[in-house]
């Protein structure tokens, strides 16, 4: 009996999508570059319909047709080493999977290659972790829709469920499976320092302790800010260190690593004039907490504010952080599918935002309470500029403003650096705003470089003599 899909790499997240396919009811062949990871699934197998090959033409040809291959390795040129394998025991109509983190530039360059053979290519993003891996993932699919189709019946049975429905759904052409995932990473980056910012806050402002923080996001966790990374975080704070006995945060190094696609998602906002300053904060918040000797030095140099700080109302102060969370978040999400937006109209991908908005919601390291509204906004207002004038979010964040304004301001004050809190209230404040200071940038652009300038009440284009 042939097998229906073949998974190619074996490290932690591809050994558990296999196990998840297999446990689906597919014939799952396996194939690893080293033996090693090879065997060491094997010997987790517990009857699963999983079958190792150790050669690459032998795994090919356990293949039904047409062959379905699901690459899971390192992104870049591992990638297109596998691919080069396998084109010479693939026919046309057979499908390439990868999913991996892939650049999606470098997914639309592997799509139009494979295409030119008659051999479909899949650019996958895949969120959820190792556990989302195995029990069910996100699952964000480009490419050609036909070829979709031949992939879909096994994408969307390995995919998480939510109300019956799965976590997978066709994005678009060429490489918008990956550029999803790719946005999507830059506003869990986001998401996670504006949850930072917030423990930061109840800890050193209204000094509480780590346990009472726990409490305070395991109750979050029952309202509206509901969502993943708020209940890791309660967890994460509950957590003892076995050696120390002290709260497993507290001996953490304060060092953030990152593996390159907040960066991705950042560069390609810049490339394209895409406002996505939350998200880049959160990314040089990372790269400035690897400074760790450099900041250590300088806290016996540079102090902070001489400010007296005033007796606050412990329980209002919360509540106030919960609504500036809110807000950031609503932020995040807010430039995050307006990146998709502004992405699908350049490339004319018509990437579902509605659509997107589900998948997320379960399997996913974002999912979160409010995607459900995020997904009834696009469906009722399909072309809806941005989320933060949605009716529901409207309405949230201008009542939750003054709590936003209230802890940047006293936490700015006490010294505290908020990087994505304040970066959400300054998106806010001047995307709300209709006139902007960006007439005198304009005027001094026209003054030293002569680049000219629009009038506001006249038409055409004018350069004024300035001396």
């Amino acid at each position: 009996m042939l097998n229906t899909i073949g998974v190619i790499g074996l490290g932690v997240m591809g050994s558990n999508i296999a196990i998840n396919m297999a446990n689906k009811g597919e014939q799952v062949a396996v194939y690893n570059y080293t033996r090693d990871l090879t065997d060491l699934l094997v010997e987790k197998l517990d009857g699963q319909s999983i079958t190792p090959y150790y050669e690459t033409q032998d795994f090919v040809q356990s293949l039904a047709t047409p062959r379905k291959v699901f690459v899971m390795v390192t992104a870049g040129k591992a990638i297109d080493s596998v691919i080069g394998s396998l084109i010479p025991y693939l026919q046309v109509g057979d499908v390439i999977m990868d999913g991996g983190n892939s650049h999606y530039e470098d997914t639309e360059r592997r799509f139009d290659e494979l295409k030119s053979k008659g051999i479909g290519y899949l650019g996958i993003g895949i969120s959820g972790g190792e556990v989302g891996a195995l029990e069910g993932p996100s699952i964000m699919p480009g490419g050609d829709k036909d070829v979709y189709e031949k992939a879909a019946p096994i994408l969307t049975k390995i995919a998480a469920q939510v109300n019956n429905a799965p976590c997978c759904a066709y994005m678009g052409p060429k490489g918008a499976g990956h550029f999803i995932k790719m946005v999507h990473n830059g506003i869990e980056y986001a998401d996670m320092q504006l949850i930072a910012e917030a423990y930061t806050f109840l800890r050193e402002r209204l000094h509480l302790s780590v346990h009472e923080i726990s409490d305070i996001f395991e109750t979050w966790n029952q309202g509206e800010l509901k969502s993943y990374l708020i209940e890791i975080t309660a967890e994460i704070l509950r957590k003892k260190d076995e050696v120390t006995g002290l709260p497993l945060i507290d001996v953490i190094l304060d060092k953030a690593g990152q593996k390159g696609t907040g960066k991705w998602t950042s560069i390609q906002a810049i490339d394209n004039g895409i406002p996505a300053s939350i998200i880049t904060e959160s990314l040089f918040a990372r790269y400035i907490s690897a400074l760790k000797e450099e900041r250590v030095h300088a806290q016996s140099i540079l102090t902070g504010p001489k400010y007296e700080q005033p007796q606050l109302d412990t329980n209002e102060w919360i509540d106030y952080i919960r609504q500036a969370l809110y807000m950031g978040k609503v932020c995040a999400y807010a430039q995050g599918f307006t990146q998709y937006k502004m992405t699908s109209e350049l490339f004319g991908w018509e990437l579902p935002l509605k659509d997107i908005a589900l998948i997320f919601r379960g399997g996913c390291i974002i999912r979160a309470e409010f995607l459900n509204v995020i997904s009834e906004a696009y469906r009722a207002e399909p072309n809806l500029a941005n989320l933060l004038i949605s009716p529901y979010f409207a309405e949230k964040v201008i009542d939750y403003q003054m709590g936003l304004r209230k802890v940047v301001c006293e936490g700015i004050n006490s010294g505290i650096s908020f990087p994505c809190l304040s970066a959400s209230l300054t998106y806010f404040d001047s995307y709300r705003k209709g006139i902007s200071n960006a007439n005198l940038l304009q005027a001094q652009r026209d003054y030293f470089g002569a680049h000219t300038y629009e009038r506001n009440d006249l038409a055409g284009v004018f350069h004024t003599n300035w001396n």
